[in-house]
């Protein structure tokens, strides 16, 4: 079948009707179409020339595909920031509490350095907000305590209840609640208990052990004595010293007390040294008193002054070392001081002996306080321990105010 413009050539047709009948073909279309094209060709070619962006389609693409999930990270980003900004400005707050509350107590009770303020619970501004803190640690270190000072104490009381002038201003608290902590160090102890080079120990849940030296009219004397730590009511510890003993190098050994068994006595190897040094047992027995004392008959004395071998054999007896160790010293040398002085006392020594008496020698080595009085409520020792570092003390209150009452 032909087409309907299909050229035909006719021996008798005219060419030029022919080529008048191509003028409605779809041959003007077709090159209708392309002169545009020619055209954007031609004005490229005049502008100036760009590398080929070959990512640009792509690019639109993705865009377009991931468009909602940007606007979700963005909404879980800003939750994220502000409650880390929230986060931030209740532990600022905090801080801020707790420093202004640590400079207050430093003022209160005088303290050298201010103490250590924790307050407990999440989060603080609600807690401020409704005057109600869930709890508030306090550490206070070297706390002046009579003669001595407290390593440490602790305290934590729970369910404060705040009387505040909105959120920047709190007048005080009230306290229904406290729970404390107190250390008394033998580190701190032995530095500060007088000038001797004492150390105290640990010995049993109640006792503690003293030993060291005392230096006494120039002289350093051992020092021995035991301390038994009770509770004195509610608010106090007391030292109850016994067994205290003063040695004077190997001569003798001084117990203060007016007792028989206490006073100035020799020492075991001072009354077995007499044994060989006769000058020393003649002068000691040429004294009617002391032969009285040692309770050695008159004719055995007058034999053993008469013959050594004699002397020898009464002073190496166990009766009279036992005899000879029983003398008070203090009261002999009232007496006969030259006879102290001869056994190798200094005189000095023997004067200030007497002067060290119980109740000195127990104020110098006590280890007792007393916790002060609370204006408000009531506050009470709970338990006394004797640990290995030192004596811990439990205590707690009740209805107790800080700052203006209610």
């Amino acid at each position: 079948m032909r087409s309907p413009h299909h050229i035909t050539t006719h021996p008798y047709s005219n060419p030029y009707e022919e080529l008048g009948r191509l003028d409605d073909s779809p041959l003007d279309g077709f090159l209708q179409d392309e002169v545009p094209e020619e055209r954007d060709e031609a004005a490229a070619l005049d502008d100036p020339w760009a590398p080929p962006n070959h990512r640009r389609g792509g690019r639109r693409r993705r865009r377009g595909r991931f468009t909602g999930l940007p606007l979700a990270m963005k909404a879980v980003v800003g939750l994220v920031v502000l409650a880390a900004f929230l986060v931030l400005a209740d532990r600022w707050a905090l801080l801020y509490a707790e420093r202004r509350a640590a400079d207050a107590l430093k003022d209160r009770l005088d303290l050298a350095a201010a103490p250590e303020v924790e307050i407990g619970g999440f989060p603080f501004l609600t807690q401020l907000t409704d005057e109600r803190l869930d709890s508030v640690k306090v550490t206070v270190p070297d706390v002046a305590a009579d003669r001595v000072s407290l390593a440490q104490v602790t305290a934590t009381a729970r369910d404060v209840r705040l009387d505040t002038d909105g959120i920047g201003s709190v007048r005080g608290a009230d306290i229904p609640h406290l729970e404390g902590d107190v250390l008394l160090s033998f580190a701190d102890l032995n530095r500060e208990l007088g000038a001797s080079q004492v150390t105290f120990t640990g010995e049993g849940r109640d006792r503690v052990r003293a030993r060291g030296t005392l230096p006494v009219a120039g002289h350093d004397l051992r020092l021995r004595a035991e301390a038994r730590i009770v509770r004195e009511g509610d608010r106090g510890i007391a030292t109850h010293i016994g067994g205290m003993r003063l040695d004077i190098g190997d001569l003798a050994t001084y117990r203060p007390g007016v007792r028989a068994s206490e006073g100035l006595h020799l020492s075991p190897g001072s009354v077995a040294r007499l044994a060989q040094e006769t000058r020393k047992a003649k002068a000691l027995l040429s004294i009617p008193s002391v032969v009285r004392r040692l309770g050695v008959p008159d004719s055995a004395v007058r034999e053993a002054l008469r013959n050594e071998d004699k002397l020898a054999a009464l002073t190496g007896t166990p009766r009279f070392a036992h005899r000879a160790m029983q003398l008070n010293l203090i009261d002999l040398a009232l007496d006969h001081p030259e006879l102290l002085q001869f056994l190798g006392f200094d005189p000095a020594l023997l004067d200030a002996l007497p002067r060290l008496t119980r109740p000195v020698l127990t104020d110098q080595l006590s280890l007792g306080f007393r916790l002060p009085e609370p204006p408000s409520g009531t506050l009470r020792l709970r338990d006394v321990r004797v640990e290995k570092d030192g004596i811990r003390v439990r205590l707690e209150g009740a209805g107790l105010e800080v700052g203006r009452p209610r």
